[in-house]
């Protein structure tokens, strides 16, 4: 089972724009709490100017192999955190727990995805490492506070997110393909757009592709691999960016007996700062 998230949602309008916007107020302690307890929505937006999080949970024998695959493909996997094995809060969920404070989680039994529960405490081990990996919903305020439009906020979605086929670098019995989300921008807009991210190079920076989505190895961009298809207006151009998805696709190909992530879209939402994660 492949996990795809928010499939047949439509834009935001009426009460539900006005629910989104309530939403990109809140603290990320409220937001971790309307998780626990039952809320699922990607997270795109939520909390505004707070830090979001992907995430990849392994047992304590994997982790060195997903630790080296980050530092050898740190575009799309860059850390922010660890957190010990069995620890379930730490300083970028300070009073949470890293088991029910994300909307939606995929657990994957050798590298098939077997559920998409809202609470892992019935899956989770003492053995169990988790990596808190940057995002880029991070960088998006900057593209808004810039005058950018960010398309799958603007139509109420899931960002879309593709395999590519281009490799990353194997580790140990790590090894898949890069990860890309996709936002489209105004030709005029691209540079851009390039310009803010570049400076945020802990949640993916600068895009890794611009324009034709078949260099990529992307046939149909309608038909995401994860989330949602956004509209295309003429003019735009699609611009692509390292995904913090990758390291599921690769626990997909490599197959190891148990991992948990986050299910795409639906992010971490932390305590830091974007600011804090932002270079001059």
């Amino acid at each position: 089972m492949t996990p795809t998230t928010g499939q047949g949602t439509t834009p935001a309008q009426g009460p539900g724009a006005e629910l989104a916007s309530a939403r990109s107020t809140w603290t990320p302690a409220h937001a971790r709490q309307a998780f626990r307890e039952g809320l699922v929505v990607p997270t795109a937006g939520i909390s505004r100017g707070h830090a979001q999080a992907n995430l990849i949970i392994v047992p304590k024998s994997q982790a060195f192999d997903v630790l080296l695959f980050a530092q050898r493909n740190p575009k799309p996997c860059p850390i922010l955190g660890v957190l010990d094995a069995g620890q379930t809060s730490g300083p970028l969920l300070p009073g949470g727990d890293i088991r029910t404070d994300v909307p939606k989680y995929v657990v994957y039994e050798d590298g098939v995805a077997v559920a998409e529960p809202t609470d892992i405490t019935g899956y989770w081990r003492d053995d169990l490492v988790t990596f808190i990996v940057g995002c880029s919903f991070t960088f998006e305020t900057a593209l808004l506070d810039g005058g950018l439009p960010v398309a799958h906020i603007d139509q109420g979605v899931n960002v879309p997110m593709y395999r590519t086929s281009v490799r990353c670098q194997e580790a140990g019995t790590m090894a898949g393909p890069l990860v890309v989300s996709m936002r489209p921008f105004p030709a005029s807009q691209v540079a851009d757009a390039v310009r803010i991210t570049s400076r945020y190079p802990a949640v993916h920076g600068a895009p890794v592709h611009i324009g034709n989505p078949a260099d990529l190895g992307i046939t149909d961009l309608s038909r995401p691999d994860f989330g949602d298809p956004v509209e295309i207006p003429a003019g735009h151009l699609p611009v692509f960016w390292a995904c913090g998805v990758t390291p599921q696709a690769a626990v997909m190909e490599s197959r190891p007996p148990l991992a948990i992530g986050h299910a795409p879209g639906h992010m971490l939402v932390t305590d830091a700062r974007d600011i804090d994660y932002l270079v001059p």
